[in-house]
């Protein structure tokens, strides 16, 4: 403490100069116990021992309880400690947990507080700082910290009751005519083996009972798998209405994926160009169509991080996504931008093969002009303004 100091070096002088043993005396006792008060908040803080547990994943309008384990290991007490905890305010609580307290020789205390996860998002939860001094203030306080830790918020999903997408939507089981395909889940029957067939098709319990090979057959299908484009382009959306409206388009993404792999069961994947937090720069995911929640939760947490993002042009996008795509598949464009140069690559991907599909988040109607050329390449037009619209689709 440098007015401490200060004030001993002059005590001492004064000392030295009126030769007062007195003086020397005040100046000894002092200097010890500022030594002691140094020593004594450098051993608390090394004995200090601090934990944060919570759960880093949440849906939606859940509540996660974060947990602040501190712990005295030393011999020492410590006379006074203050935590200071920054948070998000976005989850719905102040700027700071803070507490202030003191800890015997090998004490603990436990201290919780809760984030309402209210908006979908990737948050810092952290760094969190502790400060310790003396009792008499005479040493400068000692400062630690915890390093900061994330929570992914997953966003919103609204239950949807019922799709119209295209006759070709992975929403039912379709029959190719054309053996181009066929789906192994789907036994039609058995037939004797032939020079080329693969030891996998055989079916040895009907070979047993028939006394010759025989080779299972499948029913010929097309691709029954969902890919959504969500166009994250800054100029995608509205001026006035562009968080609303790219938040809403997100929903929409988050809750067909989630319908289409938990309530029909069929592969479903996402591609988009966003800014990302997690590495603070434009990525360009691209989940391909898969079964199962495992993939739906990689889904979600991508639609959890993604932000608005500048030159993230949708066609090429379009066009990239769907290189990898079987035949036959359904493609679900979201986007708040209706454009010349949007319908003719959905024409071209419809023309390619793959049923297609746009959702609109706008206000207002789709233009005439849109509607007519849509309607000659069978292309549907859903809009989007309202969560009830998602809840309406029939």
């Amino acid at each position: 403490m440098p007015g401490l100091m200060s004030f001993l070096l002059i005590l001492f002088v004064l000392a030295a100069l009126l030769r007062v043993d007195f003086f020397f005396t005040v100046v000894y006792l002092l200097l010890i116990v500022y030594l002691l008060a140094r020593l004594w908040v450098r051993w608390t803080c090394q004995h200090l021992r601090i934990t944060r547990r919570f759960v880093d994943h949440a849906f939606h309008g859940d509540e996660v309880t974060v947990r602040l384990d501190v712990r005295n290991a030393g011999w020492l007490p410590v006379p006074w400690l203050a935590v200071h905890e920054s948070l998000p305010v976005q989850l719905g609580v102040p700027a700071g947990y803070r507490r202030v307290f003191g800890l015997k020789p090998r004490e603990g205390r436990r201290f919780q507080y809760t984030l309402a996860c209210r908006k979908r998002g990737y948050y810092p939860v952290g760094p969190l700082s502790l400060e310790t001094g003396d009792l008499l203030g005479v040493a400068n306080p000692g400062h630690m910290q915890l390093p900061l830790e994330h929570i992914v918020v997953y966003p919103k999903v609204v239950p949807l009751p019922a799709l119209a997408l295209p006759t070709r939507s992975p929403q039912v089981v379709l029959r190719a005519w054309a053996p181009l395909f066929e789906d192994p889940t789907r036994i039609m029957g058995v037939r004797d083996y032939q020079r080329g067939d693969s030891p996998r098709r055989i079916h040895w319990t009907a070979t047993a009972s028939a006394g010759r090979l025989l080779v299972k057959q499948y029913q010929p299908a097309i691709a029954r798998e969902m890919l959504i484009c969500l166009d994250l382009h800054w100029e995608g959306y509205g001026q006035r209405q562009r968080y609303d409206a790219s938040e809403l388009a997100i929903v929409a993404a988050a809750s067909l994926a989630h319908h289409v792999a938990v309530q029909e069961g069929l592969p479903v994947g996402l591609t988009t160009e966003a800014l990302d937090p997690l590495v603070e720069d434009k990525v360009r995911f691209f989940l391909p169509p898969r079964r199962g929640r495992a993939h739906l939760m990689q889904v979600l947490e991508v639609l959890a991080r993604a932000q608005l993002a500048q030159d993230a042009p949708l066609a090429e996008l379009l066009r990239r996504g769907s290189a990898d795509l079987a035949w036959g598949s359904t493609v679900v464009v979201i986007t708040g931008h209706e454009s010349a140069q949007l319908l003719d690559t959905l024409v071209y991907l419809r023309r390619a093969g793959f049923a297609v599909s746009l959702i609109l988040v706008r206000p207002g109607r789709p233009s005439v002009e849109l509607q007519r050329r849509a309607g000659l390449a069978n292309v549907p037009i859903h809009r989007v303004w309202d969560e009830r619209d998602l809840g309406m689709w029939s």
